[in-house]
């Protein structure tokens, strides 16, 4: 019997438009309703996950920026936290403007960068949808170093660094894993995203990783929610399509890669369902649970 199910976002509950479908969200509810807590675990920043739990009726915890951050959403507090000190966000910024590389920094409630590309393109796709309170909050700064600098605030879940050449985007890599103290996910493959313009649709790929503090994982924060609610690890099925996901499916009772995920977490994965476009977390959920 499966008490808590975990769930990546970008890449698994999420279709390529970043929607959640509506037969998704009644499966969802019907989980619940049986008494299973169901948890968002995201790389996304507090605002946007605490959106999208509230929307499919997830409303216990949440895990934000790939496990800096468990909310406690019922009494509105931080349970755990593992911040990127600005010390660090400003290191790297360093380097990138130095190599003239895209980047964006998550704190909790927004998303700085420089210009709408790449990942912070398509959080803006997503906010033509939404009604103002949904919104993810998007701060276009020309000083982006002196910006943060000057930020009242020691707490940044994360950053990523985005590139379309893997030539360029591999040597940033190497660059940022000389950097103390934090660690940079190993990701080989493109992102690839759907953005809608009109009647058109623009594909939008790119080369990424993801910073974060030192010993960040979702899997760190899932031991925490265990722990408050007696699960135990046999009791856990995790969801997930990318490198950020592979401690959390590795390490659940049940642990389901996507159909598209990538051979280093399919390997992990002791269940393999369909894409995230083909609602391949619906389908498992009503042929194991419901």
């Amino acid at each position: 019997m499966y008490k808590l199910i975990t769930i990546d976002l970008d890449g698994t509950l999420l279709n390529r438009y970043g929607e959640v479908t509506e037969h998704t969200k009644e499966i969802i509810k019907k989980v619940t309703e049986k008494g299973i807590l169901v948890v968002i675990a995201s790389g996304r920043i507090s605002e946007s996950v605490l959106t999208i739990a509230k929307e499919i009726g997830a409303n216990k915890y949440y895990i934000s920026g790939n496990g800096s951050v468990l909310y406690d959403m019922q009494n509105d507090k931080i349970l755990y936290e593992n911040y990127l000190k600005k010390e660090k966000v400003l290191e790297i910024i360093d380097l990138c403007e130095k190599n003239s590389i895209y980047y964006n920094i998550y704190t909790e409630n927004a998303v700085i960068a420089k210009s709408l590309n790449y990942n912070v393109a398509f959080y803006n796709y997503e906010n033509t949808k939404k009604s103002s309170d949904k919104k993810t909050e998007i701060n276009i700064v020309e000083d982006v170093y002196n910006y943060v600098k000057k930020l009242n605030t020691n707490k940044f879940l994360k950053m990523t660094i985005c590139d379309e050449s893997k030539i360029v985007f591999s040597s940033i890599v190497r660059r940022l894993k000389n950097i103390s103290d934090i660690d940079v996910l190993d990701v080989s493959h493109m992102s690839q995203k759907k953005i809608k313009t009109g009647t058109k649709e623009v594909s939008v790929g790119y080369y990424y990783t993801e910073v974060s503090s030192k010993n960040v994982d979702k899997w760190y924060a899932i031991e925490e929610i265990m722990k408050r609610e007696n699960i135990k690890q046999e009791e856990v099925m995790s969801f997930g399509d990318n490198n950020n996901d592979i401690l959390m499916i590795k390490n659940a009772g049940l642990g389901i890669a996507m159909g598209h995920s990538n051979n280093e977490v399919k390997k992990v994965a002791d269940v393999i369902t369909a894409t995230n476009d083909e609602e391949g977390v619906a389908k498992v959920l009503e042929e194991l649970i419901l």
